[in-house]
């Protein structure tokens, strides 16, 4: 289970990254993509 939070948060933080970059370069798919990511993430974290 601790496993499980430890990969949540890394997709998390992948996916405020991939947020980032989506904004910085203005493409809005890379931006939601990133979104996508942070909520897979946080449901691992939640839920393990």
């Amino acid at each position: 289970m601790a496993d499980t939070k430890v990969k949540g948060t890394i997709d998390r933080a992948k996916g405020k990254t991939r947020e980032t970059a989506g904004k910085v370069t203005g493409k809005r798919s890379t931006q939601a993509k990133g979104k996508a990511e942070q909520l897979k993430g946080r449901a691992k974290e939640k839920f393990g």
